[in-house]
């Protein structure tokens, strides 16, 4: 996948007769970044997949360290149509095809062109020097996902980073900045700052409270950084206890660039 910033493959997992469309990022593909110099970029993935099984949050596909061609790396499920593999013999739906930016629930539009309902995260100009909105639904799915992002500390939540799979639900892929122990909060869902959370939310952070408390710590140790397991927990912990949704940071850096 050539836009990439890191060496990410789109292969297949096989077992015996079946196989599965995934994303292989080998951690020796990883370019190294200053602020984030523990660990890989590859741990991260999973850590974050296993936080979202265990809260129950249902945002990051299934992901996992196994070894490939190129040594050990990330490999997460693909989401969305099936892509266009040359040596694809399986009933993938839409082969060709892959997973719109932004799954439909996430845009950057003309001010007067903002759909009904959705919510304004910021105001500025287009290339051209256009007016434009970046906006995305008031969707729950995507509440959920702001909320995940808040308790993994995700520094690079893009629009492009959102897709919708075949089963309808929204995703978020590409978490390998996250759980730092400083706060780095960078994301395109701002348009719930400051509202309370809803209980589906609420039911989520008790859920990963509990497992950070028992074996998800445990299972996170391998992937990152003993401060920054601390890190989540204390994130969790003051989420429920304001029970709203977090600010941008006053003058701080609140968007990924670029914001797609």
């Amino acid at each position: 996948m050539l836009g990439a910033s890191n060496t990410t493959l789109l292969a297949r997992a096989r077992l015996g007769e079946r196989s599965l469309a995934c994303v292989y990022k080998p951690v020796a593909g990883e370019a190294p970044l200053w602020d984030f110099p523990d660990g890989t970029l590859a741990g991260r993935e999973v850590a974050a997949s296993l936080l979202s099984a265990a809260g129950g949050w249902g945002v990051v596909p299934p992901t996992v360290l196994r070894g490939g061609e190129f040594g050990t790396g990330s490999v997460q499920a693909w989401v969305g149509p099936g892509p266009d593999m040359p040596d694809d013999d399986h009933d993938d739906d839409g082969a060709g095809r892959t997973p719109e930016p932004g799954a439909g629930v996430i845009d950057v539009v003309p001010p007067s062109r903002v759909p009904p309902g959705w919510l304004t995260v910021v105001q500025g100009e287009g290339y051209r020097g256009e007016a434009v909105s970046l906006v995305h639904a008031d969707d729950p799915a995507l509440a959920r996902m702001a909320a995940f992002d808040a308790v993994v500390n995700n520094a690079d939540r893009k629009g492009g980073h959102v897709l919708r799979g075949l089963d309808g639900v929204v995703y978020g892929v590409d978490h390998g900045l996250t759980f730092h122990q400083d706060p780095k909060l960078r994301t395109v869902l701002w348009g719930w700052a400051g509202r309370p959370l809803p209980e589906d939310v609420i039911v989520r952070l008790e859920a990963t409270a509990a497992a950070l408390d028992s074996d998800l710590a445990d299972a996170l140790a391998p992937l990152i950084t003993q401060d920054e397991v601390l890190a989540a927990q204390l994130r969790v912990e003051r989420l429920l206890e304001r029970q709203r949704f977090p600010k941008p940071p006053p003058g701080g850096r609140a968007l990924p660039w670029p914001p797609f």
